[in-house]
This record gives C-alpha cells, structure tokens and sequence, in this order.
C-alpha cells in the first residue's frame, strides 16, 4: 500500500473485480484505523465513514475541538518539585523550559499543546518523539497519528514503529515516545471521537447540506397578495416589477408593502418541515457536544437555563471536561520523560486558576478570608495573595497574620 500516510485502498484491474474496493474518496487513518480493517477483512466499508477534514467541516465539531485543545493549550504546565509536604516550581529542571515556553525550534508551547490535544480528540491518540542529548531532554517533535504503529512485543514491551517522508520506518522504544492516548479499549491506543460519533457527524453534515440546498435552489415564497378580484396579466406584472424594484434586496427587508383595489397581504409562517429541520440540526448539536465533553451554552447555542449561573458552567466545563485531560498530559509526561528516580521528587502540573479565577468580588473575599478576615485563623500570607495576582513581594509580607494584628500591607 506504499506509504501509511493516509493510506488509500485501491485496487487495480480491468472489469468486474471480485477484490475488495474502496470508493475514489475512501481515505484510513492509518494501518491501525478500524475501518481499514473492516475493509481487509470483509472487502466493505462501516455505514458511516468520515475524514478527519470532513467533521473538522461542522461547526459545532470544530467548535468542541478548538475550544478543548485551546484550553489545554493556554494553560501553563509546570515541573512541580516536592518539598516536604509543599510544592514549588522546579525552574531549574531541563523539561520547565520546554514546557513553558518552547518544545521544539519552530513551536511555542502553546502551539504544541493545542496540536497534541487537537490530535488526541479525533484521532484518538496523539504521539511526539522525545530527542535527548545524553540523558537530557531538548526537543518534543510532534507526529502525524496516521503515520504511528503501536505494537506490543512478546515480551509485553511496546514498539512504535513511525513512517518517515521518504518511507522508511523508524522503530521507538517507549520512552522514546510521549504517548497521549484517549479512551482506550485495548490499552495501547485511544478511540476516535470523530470515527465513534461519525454517524451523527455525517446527519449533521447532510441536514447542513440539505439547509444548504434549500437556500440555493429551493423555492423560498414570503408569503402572498390576495386580490378580491381576478388580475389580468398586465396588472401581475406591473404589481411583480413593482414589488421587485421597492422591496427586493437585503436593504428593503421588512419594508411595509402598499396595497391597492382591496388586496391583502399574508405572509406564510415556518412550516411544521421547516421546523423539524431546525430542532432536529440542535439536537444533533447536542450529541456532538456529549461525545466532546463541552456544555450546550458554550457552543454559541440559545440557551438561557443557566443565566447567572454561567460562572457555575465554566467550573464544570473545567471539572469534567477539562480535568480529566490534565490528569493525562501529567501522567503521560510522569511515564515517558521521568525517571524512577526523579518521580521521588518532581512531579507535572497543569495550572488551571485562570480559568476558575471568579470576578474581582469573589476574589477578594476568598483573599480577605485567607488572610484572616472575620476572626478566623489564616492559612495564606500577604506575599502569596500577592504573587497569585501578579504583584511581587513586600518586605513585610511574609508569615500569617494572627488575629487582631495589623501590618498596614496592602495585597
């Protein structure tokens, strides 16, 4: 098959073929990808097929992706050291730098991250080869998925084995490899959100196209004249050009029309059709948001359930749909790039406050508590208050504040 880089199963041969063939336009994932194998295996494709480009083509897919992956990619990610019973950022750490600024010559981090969270929820699994020099590491490259074998060995060991440009197949070990994979059933590989949701990306990508094609080609009547009389066929074409010169045009829209001679004018409301494609093109909305973990509201959709409780949404939205990918970029880091050793002392962390950072209000109880307020005993000194709103540190700023006691500085 040449190249697994999006490999195209074609079979060549002249007449009726008993061989299994796929459509001109029939693009895999990958030799791993599960409708390349229903095809081997049966000379058929699934129902419901669709390409990467093809979902990346809904928006409310596009949306789910971009909003997820640039979350994740906004965030910083810090090496933590442990410190007794305290973390602190280990700046010194050879992997800080490249997580908090530049992974590779030609990416920021930010770029990076989006890429690999990007890949990981339509592929299913997102991969980046680990370059060291000696024991250190300099550079994470990003691979396309669809050039990644992942094998098991008899000796329970995992193999990736990388198409190359030219060809030629590289094999990684391991540790070689920053693995991050989603939902998994075999353990080694993730699931494509895109290939399990493709038949309701697929009916959403034909109602866009069938709403597509009404507008095109359909016949969109506003409404109609209603003359007690009978017209002849001067008199429909002078009311015609009539009608055309004043009111046609996005610029005479919901102008009042004149009539003459006893004529009434109706216009035609939603059709019971017309409606049904509506709710069903939100519904379909819906079931693309479940598969990505994004809330309705933060699609653009009209939804008004939550009202002041829309801070209330953020939150969940990083709880539940955020989380549990910090939970799997930290850990995949933990496996691949520390050693025993170092998971003794160092750990990953993705830093989320500015996304859970309540109003200027909210932070400054939460502060004023923290500090002592109110008689309660504090837990936070002046300078933390400080450093977590970006001020540097007084003089007077460290240690608690007891009761009663007052140092005249301001947070």
């Amino acid at each position: 098959m040449g190249k697994r880089k999006h490999a195209k199963a074609v079979v060549k041969g002249a007449g009726k073929s008993a061989f299994p063939r796929a459509t001109g336009d029939q693009l895999f994932t990958g030799l791993n990808d599960p409708a390349l194998l229903e095809f081997l295996r049966t000379g058929s494709l699934p129902a419901v097929t669709v390409s990467v480009d093809q979902a990346l083509a809904n928006p409310a897919v596009f949306r789910c992706v971009d909003l997820v992956s640039s979350s994740i990619g906004m965030l910083p990610t810090y090496v933590m050291r442990k410190n007794g019973g305290a973390l602190e950022k280990a700046e010194g750490h050879p992997l800080f730098d490249l997580l908090q600024f530049q992974p590779n010559s030609w990416q920021t981090a930010f770029e990076f991250k989006q890429l690999m969270q990007l890949r990981v929820l339509i592929h299913g699994n997102a991969y980046a080869v680990i370059v060291r020099t000696g024991s250190k590491i300099t550079q994470f490259i990003p691979v396309d998925p669809c050039r990644v074998l992942v094998k098991q060995l008899p000796d329970l060991t995992v193999r990736y084995e990388i198409t190359r440009d030219d060809g030629s197949i590289g094999y990684y070990a391991a540790q070689d490899v920053l693995h991050l994979r989603g939902l998994s059933v075999d353990g080694l590989t993730g699931v494509s959100r895109v290939q399990k949701a493709a038949e309701t990306i697929s009916i959403a990508l034909q109602a866009g196209r069938a709403a597509e094609r009404i507008f095109r080609n359909g016949m969109m009547v506003g409404g109609n004249l209603k003359h007690p009389g009978k017209l002849g066929e001067e008199g429909k074409k002078f009311l015609r050009d009539s009608l055309t010169e004043i009111h046609a045009g996005p610029e005479n829209a919901g102008k009042w029309i004149i009539t003459e001679e006893g004529m009434e004018a109706k216009p035609f409301a939603n059709t019971a059709k017309d409606s049904q494609l509506i709710e069903a093109r939100a519904s379909l909305v819906e079931d693309i948001a479940r598969v990505f973990g994004v809330p309705r509201p933060l699609l653009g959709m009209d939804d008004t359930s939550w009202g002041s409780g829309i801070e209330q949404l953020g939150i969940l939205f990083v709880r539940y749909g955020l989380a549990p990918w910090f939970k799997a970029w930290e850990e995949a880091l933990t496996r691949s790039c520390l050693s025993l050793v170092e998971r003794r002392s160092f750990l990953f962390d993705f830093d989320e406050t500015e996304l859970l950072r309540g109003t200027l209000k909210d932070q400054a109880e939460f502060f004023a508590k923290a500090l002592g307020a109110g008689g309660q005993r504090p837990w936070m000194e002046v300078n933390e208050v400080r450093e977590s709103v970006g001020l540097g540190a007084h003089p007077d700023g460290a240690g608690l504040i007891s009761a009663g006691e007052n140092r005249n500085v301001a947070p």
